[in-house]
């Protein structure tokens, strides 16, 4: 392995830590602070991997993340923002098969558009007031993604998917639960 894939895999290791804890806070900020460095630490990952989409959107991701911590600032409930990020899923979907140049089979057009699927669902998650409320949505966003890494034999992030499912059941019962 080269040196830069090795540290490639650590900083992935990093954003993995940051996504999966993200999910045992609490106050719903900080599920997003946590969440933000993790997009951030997965985007730099998946570019220094050569994993273009990957990487665009993390970065997009992160973006997310600052605007629905910022919140009142930037006026994050409004719809511009909604549809803008769902745009940018969208276009990043449709640059994969034009400008990246991936085969648009069945298989694939169905496949890669389930991260597209994983980012709206936390997209309406950040809409959303609480953090039990993030993590239902991370019910649809986990799942898409580990069967997109499952399909793209990404073992790194198949692992971090499988590890967020269950820090999402474990938040859910620490947090969302009145027993």
């Amino acid at each position: 392995m080269k040196p830069i894939e090795i540290i490639a895999q650590i900083i992935g290791v990093v954003a993995m830590a940051f996504n999966i804890i993200s999910y045992q806070w609490k106050k719903k900020e900080t599920v997003i602070i946590l969440q933000l460095v993790g997009a951030i630490l997965f985007s730099v990952n998946f570019l220094m991997l050569g994993a273009t989409v990957g990487g665009i959107l993390n970065a997009i991701a992160a973006i997310r993340a600052a605007v629905f911590y910022l919140g009142d600032k930037v006026k994050a409930d409004r719809i511009f923002w909604f549809v803008g990020f769902i745009a940018s899923y969208i276009f990043v979907y449709i640059l994969n098969f034009t400008v990246f140049g991936k085969e648009p089979t069945a298989f694939h057009l169905i496949i890669e558009l389930l991260p597209v699927i994983g980012m709206l669902a936390l997209n309406i998650g950040y809409r959303l007031k609480e953090s039990a409320q993030i993590r239902k949505c991370g019910l649809i966003s986990s799942p898409a993604w580990l069967i997109y890494n499952i399909a793209a034999g990404s073992w790194g992030a198949i692992i971090c998917e499988s590890l967020t499912l269950i820090s999402i059941f474990v938040g859910m019962i620490r947090h969302d639960n009145n027993k």
